[in-house]
């Protein structure tokens, strides 16, 4: 493990620590939510970047995988009257599916060819759930009442406690993702990245290592969308809408992809910077949009990323 791997454990580890005193420090529900959302945001973009920032995908069709998932949530707990943990773990591995699907169906097509391809299918999906499906999605109404966990006594419908659940989760899926990245496996993704002709003449399947990227990502996705379903105690198409991918590739790269630190970041300003703007103007996205304009002509690495490699250079 080299110095800037190092480094981004470490301050991922101070996030964690950051967020713990926030929630020790503080019992306002308006900012527990904010942190919970900055949470299940992060599972998001950490899962995004893994195709987009290890295996070298440029997904546009993210949202489905994420929307599925809170689907999946709804579903298990509504028509299979399955708990809360069975209920994310039916998110993810529908998410997964999905994705493993989209990446079967444009096995054959790279670049951004695979991108517009994704976005297609996503868009499908989406107009599915609000027409023909409706009667599964809910239509425009949604699903509202998705439910919280249910442990002894309890009172997950507050966020003060509800926090800890999505914390554990997000403790775990970071740390899934740093040994991801350090393994075997993890470094073939990287290869693929690197260099897929290279990767293919050294032997590494290079089409099945992206499906296995997607899949994964796909999974992370779908149990962000689960965790997001359950915070909002709701769920419905507009989680689909290609804004959720576009939204996750906007974090993404203002963080710094191919980190960890990166993604979580990135969600953290965002998100932050929404709240902020959003009271002062009714277009805070499109100032949104300028923040992204500058931080990629000025710091093309994103925030964490280029503060990564200034520190670990020093």
């Amino acid at each position: 493990m080299n110095r800037l791997e190092r480094l981004d454990i470490r301050l991922c580890l101070l996030a964690m620590a950051i967020l713990v005193a926030l929630r020790i420090g503080t019992r306002d529900e308006g900012i527990l939510l904010v942190a919970c959302l900055i949470m299940v945001w992060s599972i998001f973009a950490l899962g995004y970047d893994l195709v987009f920032g290890t295996t070298g995908i440029l997904s546009f069709g993210h949202a489905a995988f994420f929307g599925m998932g809170s689907f999946g949530m709804a579903w298990a707990q509504m028509h299979g009257g399955l708990p809360f943990s069975a209920g994310l773990v039916a998110a993810g591995l529908l998410g997964a599916l999905c994705a493993w699907v989209v990446s079967l169906i444009g096995s054959r097509i790279t670049g951004l060819f695979f991108s517009l391809l994704t976005l297609m299918l996503a868009e499908l999906m989406s107009i599915l759930m609000l027409t023909r499906l409706r009667g599964l999605s809910g239509g425009v109404d949604g699903l509202p009442g998705v439910a919280r966990p249910v442990w002894g006594e309890v009172d997950f419908f507050n966020n003060a406690n509800f926090f800890w659940v999505v914390f554990a989760v997000f403790v775990v899926v970071v740390l899934a993702c740093w040994v991801l990245r350090r393994s075997p496996l993890g470094q073939a993704f990287q290869a693929v990245r690197q260099n897929p002709v290279r990767a293919e003449q050294l032997g590494f399947g290079v089409r099945p290592l992206r499906q296995t990227a997607m899949a994964l990502s796909g999974g992370l996705s779908g149990v962000a969308g689960g965790l997001l379903a359950s915070l909002m105690m709701y769920t419905g198409p507009q989680m689909l809408n290609w804004k959720t991918s576009g939204d996750v590739l906007i974090m993404t790269l203002l963080g710094g992809s191919g980190t960890l630190l990166g993604p979580i970041v990135g969600v953290a300003f965002f998100e932050v910077l929404r709240e902020v703007l959003a009271a002062y103007s009714d277009y805070w996205y499109g100032l949104v949009g300028l923040v992204f304009i500058l931080c990629t002509l000025f710091l093309p690495q994103g925030l964490a990323g280029t503060a990564l490699h200034w520190w670990s250079k020093r």
